[in-house]
């Protein structure tokens, strides 16, 4: 039996008979041998044709491979094939070899049964179909490629790689597609959307499951084309605004989503500026694989565009509420301003630098400073000199609204801060206009206590820093009670310490009143808090003086001011630097220490 293959195969078959006419009888034994000898013999005949098979098979690829590819050069010669218009503007591409143009023949057939015509596989709406068919031919047939073209290919001394090689076989036939049906899209939003969608998609798997490399040609050069480009433009400029709207108008658009996670709040972002900064992301993430320096830039300009027209927005939003600068929404659209200033500065020059500009594809689209047409950009680099004004644009491309969100900010700030000042001296008129001279000594007091006239200023003080640390970002917080701090100096210097006069329990009540009680307002911002109070605290030191110490002082500044008078002034010397703090006391020393 084992001689003859024929004879094998006979018995066998007979036995398979020979086994179903059995099934209805009750030998159970005879059917369980037959079974049995059938499964072993069935199980070597069909190893050892499966191996004559694929022997057969091999010895013939090893055959036709290389005499296909000896035909190569006549086959290039007398197809003459035309550019097809899905190329439009690439540089002329390499004939596919001649084995895999055949081995493929019966995969576009099958596409172009079912993707042309009036199929209903071939529908305007569902571009995901044929991409995913020919992602799936390239995934099903990568193995056989790699595992037994491959190695012919090598033996024969061809450069050529058989994965590859199919990925582009197979990829025309998308690209064919795609170049047909962008057109017939570009009056339908929805549907133009979906269609761009599913080409980056389809470009993304390309490069990265499939390993297709960059350096050649995918399907991205179909969004390029002028009219395509230019939809695409105006699509994400009308669904971008339109999201802008629907953003500042939903409910809970100036809360911060993470506003009850206090690790996670520290920038305080209300959710508008959130998602705004989310969407330019998904923009960047759309258009960062373009092979086009110049459309890259063009979407860097729509960006721009964009959050021009947000800071707009901010600023009508602050100018609603600028009547309360200390309300909630006020102080929502300071964080929204400072995050989005702050995002676009870590990002350097913009949501995503495009890529060097001095190898850019072969395609320029007229949307961004190209023909789109064939011939209309200049193929395989860009000229240094033009290289270096897209580098330069690139780099200069948000500084001016970086500048222009700062300016916003600092504005914001200065209302805010400018609010609170007005609020604290309106408290403070009363402190200001204590009867510092007639202050009964310290030694005359058991214990020292906060003045009560300073009560309602410290008290609108702490409220107000507390309000502000709960609705301002960290940075901004950080910032504000830094000028707060600042402002308020000037304030109690100005408006308390020159304009009264003092007698030693005024000079002992003042020093207390800010060291035990207006600093440590801000000692939970900082270690040192009098650091940010030079002049009352300078001021303060000098009050306190013992008489001879100020006597002292007050003869030391009363001489050097002598000597400065008697020097003859030189026109050509230059003008003498302002005089520091220490010196310019000694205009109010001798008429506010009343212990001198």
């Amino acid at each position: 039996m084992v001689n003859s293959v024929w004879e094998a195969v006979g018995a066998v078959d007979s036995m398979a008979s020979l086994a179903l006419g059995l099934q209805e009888s009750g030998c159970v034994h005879l059917q369980s041998f037959l079974r049995e000898t059938l499964a072993f013999w069935h199980k070597i005949l069909k190893d050892r044709l499966a191996g004559d098979l694929q022997e057969e098979l091999c010895s013939q690829l090893e055959l036709l491979v290389p005499q296909l590819l000896c035909l190569q050069s006549s086959d290039d010669l007398i197809s003459e094939k035309k550019p097809h218009p899905s190329r439009a503007g690439l540089p002329p591409d390499t004939p596919l070899s001649l084995p895999i143009q055949i081995m493929i023949l019966p995969l576009t057939k099958r596409f172009r049964y079912h993707f042309t015509g009036n199929r209903q596989t071939n529908s305007l709406n569902k571009p995901e179909w044929y991409l995913t068919q020919v992602l799936m031919w390239m995934g099903n047939n990568s193995k056989f490629m790699e595992e037994k073209i491959q190695p012919i290919l090598d033996r024969a001394d061809a450069k050529i790689n058989a994965k590859v090689e199919l990925c582009r076989g197979l990829l025309s036939l998308a690209q064919e597609k795609l170049a047909h049906d962008a057109p017939r899209l570009l009056y339908d939003d929805a549907l133009f959307c979906h269609l761009v969608d599913e080409i980056l998609q389809f470009e993304r798997e390309l490069r990265t499951t499939h390993a297709y490399p960059s350096m050649l040609p995918g399907t991205l050069h179909i969004l390029l084309d002028e009219s395509v480009f230019q939809k695409w433009l105006t699509v994400e400029r009308k669904m971008a605004v339109e999201k802008v709207d629907a953003l500042l108008a939903a409910e809970g658009s100036w809360s911060s989503q993470y506003r009850d996670i206090s690790d996670m709040d520290e920038m305080k972002a209300p959710e508008c500026a959130e998602t705004f900064m989310t969407l330019l992301l998904v923009i960047t993430d759309r258009y960062r694989s373009l092979p086009c320096s110049r459309a890259q830039l063009s979407f860097l300009a729509l960006q721009r565009e964009l959050v021009d027209d947000f800071r707009i927005r901010l600023t009508q939003v602050m100018k609603e509420d600028s009547r309360c600068p200390l309300g909630s929404r006020y102080c929502a659209v300071l964080n929204a301003t400072n995050y989005v200033s702050t995002v676009l500065g870590d990002w350097g020059t913009g949501p995503d630098k495009a890529p060097p500009p001095t190898a850019p594809p072969p395609i320029l689209p007229a949307a961004a400073g190209g023909s789109g047409v064939p011939g209309g950009g200049r193929v395989g680099g860009l000229g240094p000199t033009e290289a270096g004004r897209l580098a330069s644009l690139e780099d200069s491309l948000f500084q001016g609204l970086l500048g222009l969100l700062e300016r916003l900010r600092e504005d914001m700030l200065g209302r805010l801060l400018e609010a609170v000042m007005r609020e604290v001296r309106e408290k403070g008129q009363a402190y200001a206009r204590d009867r510092w001279l007639s202050l009964p000594s310290q030694t005359d007091q058991a214990t020292m206590s906060l003045s009560s006239s300073a009560c309602p200023m410290m008290l609108c003080l702490r409220d107000r820093l507390l309000q502000l640390q709960q609705l301002l970002c960290v940075p901004l917080f950080h910032s504000c009670w830094q000028s707060l701090a600042e402002r308020l100096d000037r304030f109690l210097y100005q408006d308390v310490i020159l304009y009264n006069h003092f007698n030693e329990g005024g000079a002992a009540q003042l020093q207390f009143d800010m060291m035990r009680n207006l600093f440590p307002l801000f000692g939970h911002y900082c270690k040192r808090p009098e650091n940010f109070f030079k002049h009352v605290k300078e001021a303060c030191i000098i009050l306190s003086l013992n008489v001879g110490s100020a006597l002292l002082l007050r003869e030391v500044l009363q001489q050097a001011e002598e000597e400065e008078e008697s020097v003859t002034p030189d026109p050509q010397r230059p003008t003498p630097s302002p005089p520091s703090m220490s010196w310019e006391c000694s205009d109010w020393l001798p008429v506010t220490c009343g212990s001198c």
